[in-house]
């Protein structure tokens, strides 16, 4: 993300993400937005609470208390699969407590990217969020009207009231998310932290795949196919040729590499032929 993380901080964003990946895992778009909602509301709660953010960045409070504090906090107020994922979260370490903070933002807005995703649209919401960007930062009346002094609820209608006739339902929430909790920021900083959000999910949503020679769209459809039923959301395969891996296929996937090419197959032989001499 844009914010400059420590280095527990960096290392409890990756552990994050593939929580959310595990939780919007099989989920439907409406599923995958309420998680999002969901996530902005525990941002928001851990923004306004400064003992609560120092309480989970204490590495010396056990996980088992800060899990009773997250049941005890957001048991009543979000869904079962949130108040996992803010378990988990909890686990983990961090290099200050205002990290805390940007990470569960994050993934709020990776798991409105999912949403869109799933309903085929998240094309469109990045692209769209990115024209909101422009149009505000070109506007001067409308820039001052959503980051002067003023109504949170009041700006928050504005911008939906802006996109509300061409916009998705994502990119709406999204937009509206953003103008609500810019917590210091400014608002280019905002979108640019949103936008780096959508690209990222959509990075962990695309399949490149190595092989020797071209394939079939047939086969092509069935790799994706495959690769989709072990993600359980849709995702987009970008093929490579590349004639020195001799056959078989690589296929890197988010954080995850499966390399059946012969090549590889053939390097590992000779590694092991080497440690026995």
């Amino acid at each position: 993300m844009r914010v400059h993380l420590g280095g527990s901080s960096r290392q409890s964003l990756v552990a994050a993400r593939a929580k959310l990946d595990a939780a919007v895992k099989g989920a439907s778009a409406a599923s995958a937005s309420e998680l999002s909602s969901e996530l902005f509301f525990a941002a928001d709660v851990f923004a306004k609470n400064t003992s609560l953010r120092r309480a989970f960045a204490d590495p010396s409070r056990d996980a088992s208390a800060k899990g009773a504090l997250v049941k005890e906090l957001f048991g009543k107020s979000v869904g079962a699969a949130t108040v996992a994922l803010l378990t988990d979260v909890s686990t983990l370490r961090w290099s200050a407590g205002g990290d805390i903070v940007h990470v569960l933002e994050q993934l709020a807005i990776e798991a409105e990217a999912s949403s869109a995703n799933i309903a085929g649209e998240l094309d469109r919401v990045e692209d769209e969020l990115f024209e909101t960007s422009r149009v505000i930062a070109e506007n001067f009346e409308l820039r001052k009207a959503l980051v002067g002094t003023g109504n949170t609820d009041a700006k928050s209608a504005l911008i939906a009231e802006v996109l509300s006739k061409k916009a998705a339902a994502s990119t709406i929430k999204l937009a509206v998310a953003l103008i609500s909790h810019l917590r210091g920021r400014s608002i280019e900083a905002g979108f640019n932290d949103y936008l780096f959000g959508l690209a990222n999910r959509r990075n962990r949503l695309i399949a490149n795949v190595r092989v020797a020679t071209a394939i079939s769209d047939s086969q092509k459809t069935r790799l994706a196919s495959a690769i989709e039923s072990l993600v359980g959301q849709p995702i987009r395969v970008n093929i490579q040729v590349d004639p020195s891996i001799i056959g078989g296929a690589s296929v890197k996937f988010a954080d995850e590499l499966v390399d059946g090419s012969v090549s590889n197959r053939l390097a590992g032989a000779g590694r092991a032929l080497a440690g026995n001499k």
